[in-house]
């Protein structure tokens, strides 16, 4: 493993608001900086009352005008919802006024319901047309051509990173095939994760982009003094992820006590396989489960995510989190 980096869906707690979320994204990023993180990566979601940066470019601005070194990106774009031209001008845009910082992340799924969706495209297609929509991008980003009619300003020339983001082997398969760097969202969607892994990496096709595989995994993290109140922190987005599975989705809720006692088992049980990708606990435990992690999947890159009420509580789980990460990452370089 070569990094460490941040993904934030700029959560918004009960008892504040999307201006309160966004402040404490910036914070976070600030803050992540001086810790070492590599990219601060923000997603697409809409129609979720508990979520700040469905304006993900927007947002993405806000942070990297208030930060200096670190990468700043999409973690991930949702493509089918925009137009390719409107994605280059924008991250072209970013990229003009952050230079060499800004990464674009690609995912195909709407990251909304099928009503929101109509709303953003106001026409669905049933065609798949993702493929040939990160084809279209990446020539609006590449160096002009001289038949090209149609330029993105700015954008063109300059040369976005972009990635492919997956839960599935779809992604796994069209990354490889591409020569595109890879992200798993195994924090919340484990279940392929193993699999899509050894695809991406067997059938990986050099490109002008990169030469050998680059693999970046999910991991949620939870980590304060003891294990009991790291439980305690994550209770948060255990309930928020039940409301999301039950359609009832909200703000981040309150931490709660016994979680057990509060939600039916058979439910409590799914989703915690769906959140099993984590690490939760004092800095020895999350230590230890960061590096299970990191020895059985071998990842280059490691993004962690975690959604904590109290904001001080946030910034000091990354804090502890970096400072596993950055004892792993030195072991990994060693070895």
């Amino acid at each position: 493993m070569y990094n460490f980096s941040v993904l934030d869906l700029s959560p918004i707690v009960e008892g504040s608001n999307a201006a309160g979320a966004l402040a404490n994204s910036l914070s976070l990023a600030q803050e992540t900086e001086k810790l070492g993180y590599n990219r601060y990566w923000l997603a697409e979601h809409h129609n979720m009352p508990g979520i700040a940066s469905a304006a993900t470019s927007v947002v993405i601005a806000h942070i990297a005008a208030g930060t200096k070194t670190i990468r700043v990106g999409a973690g991930g774009i949702m493509l089918p919802n925009h137009s390719p031209l409107v994605i280059a001008e924008q991250f072209g845009t970013l990229a003009t006024l952050h230079p060499n910082r800004i990464d674009l992340g690609l995912g195909r799924a709407p990251g909304s319901d099928m009503l929101t969706a109509r709303a953003l495209r106001r026409k669905l297609d049933s065609n798949d047309n993702f493929p040939n929509d990160v084809y279209e991008l990446i020539q609006y980003l590449d160096e002009e051509s001289s038949d090209q009619q149609i330029k993105a300003v700015p954008g063109q020339g300059t040369h976005i990173p972009l990635w492919i983001l997956g839960s599935s082997l779809y992604g796994a398969q069209f990354a490889a095939y591409m020569g595109l760097p890879y992200a798993f969202a195994s924090h919340f969607a484990p279940g392929m994760l193993e699999e899509a892994l050894v695809t991406y990496r067997t059938t990986f096709r050099p490109s002008k982009w990169l030469e050998k595989p680059y693999f970046m995994m999910g991991v949620g993290a939870c980590a304060a003094d003891t294990n009991e109140e790291a439980e305690y922190l994550r209770s948060s987005q255990i309930q928020s992820f039940v409301r999301l599975r039950t359609g009832k989705p909200g703000k981040l809720p309150a931490p709660i006590h016994n979680i057990s006692e509060h939600i039916p088992s058979n439910l409590l049980s799914a989703v915690n396989e769906s959140l099993s990708c984590s690490a939760t606990g004092n800095p020895e435990k999350v230590h230890k489960q960061f590096s299970d992690l990191i020895s059985k999947y071998k990842p280059d890159e490691v993004i962690v995510t975690g959604a904590i009420h109290e904001h001080q509580a946030r910034l000091k789980s990354y804090n502890i989190v970096a400072n596993v990460l950055s004892n792993l990452t030195q072991k990994s370089k060693a070895a």
